[in-house]
């Protein structure tokens, strides 16, 4: 038993509000535990310079931290001049699965934004950012899809990411901070809904890790990644309805 009583493979309770804020195109408050991340997508009408005059979009990335975010203020990236070097690492992270989600060569040379702003970090915030980012890039999409902006529909992939640990030899999903901080070994990893891996993220802490314990690791982290899907489809599924567009498909056992 875990110290907030979850099993092993069990995620924290997950909440999604959609709508949070007014103006973005794509607005989600996505709760993980006492992880709090605000995820907004923004539809630029331009896109990335070295797409210009090919008639493809581009997907990007901002992270950053709330100065209280943590129980220690830490000073806004702003008045350092630039992200750090983990932000910076974070959100590249993150516009790499973005993109994975979907076909660029239907947006038009649109630049699809997201924002990523951790309001409370208890662990796995770059998990957190990547399965609420993913919901508010749908409903950007939706809104494009409303206006007559997309020729087709351009989602290809339902896209989630979930932490594991390595903790006494057993897989544990869904870290808080006090258990990464702990764990032997510490992955962060990015599914597609078909079972398939956008990335993977691993670091062992101490002392090299097997083989067979990277195997069990991924297959604990895949159920913990079908639960945060199952969260995903309910926040998006009334849009994808009310519009008439492709249901998301159910997530490979």
């Amino acid at each position: 038993m875990r110290p907030d009583g979850r099993g092993p493979d069990e995620v924290r309770p997950i909440t999604i509000e959609t709508g949070f804020i007014r103006y973005p195109e794509g607005s989600v408050l996505y709760r993980a535990g006492d992880t709090v991340v605000l995820c907004n997508v923004s539809v630029l009408d331009r896109t990335a310079p070295f797409l210009r005059g090919t008639g493809e979009g581009w997907i990007t990335a901002e992270y950053a931290m709330l100065p209280r975010a943590t129980e220690d203020r830490s000073d806004r990236e702003v008045t350092r001049g630039r992200p750090s070097g983990r932000s910076q690492e974070i959100q590249r992270l993150i516009g790499r699965a973005l993109r994975m989600a979907v076909n660029r060569g239907l947006l038009g040379e649109r630049t699809l934004q997201a924002d990523c702003d951790v309001l409370q970090a208890d662990g796995s915030t770059r998990t957190a950012a990547i399965s609420g980012t993913w919901v508010a890039l749908v409903l950007a999409l939706a809104r494009l899809w409303e206006q007559g902006m997309l020729p087709r529909w351009p989602l290809l992939h339902q896209v989630a990411a979930v932490s594991v640990g390595l903790l006494g030899g057993e897989p544990l999903v869904d870290l808080d901070y006090g258990e990464d901080y702990d764990c032997d070994v510490d992955l962060n990893l990015v599914f597609t809904a078909d079972g398939r891996l956008v990335e993977i993220q691993g670091t062992a802490e101490g002392r090299p890790f097997a083989r067979a314990d990277l195997d069990a690791m991924v297959t604990a982290g895949w159920g913990g990644a079908r639960r945060i899907m199952e969260h995903q489809a309910e926040a998006v599924t009334p849009v994808l309805e009310r519009l008439d567009l492709p249901p998301l498909p159910t997530p490979e056992e």
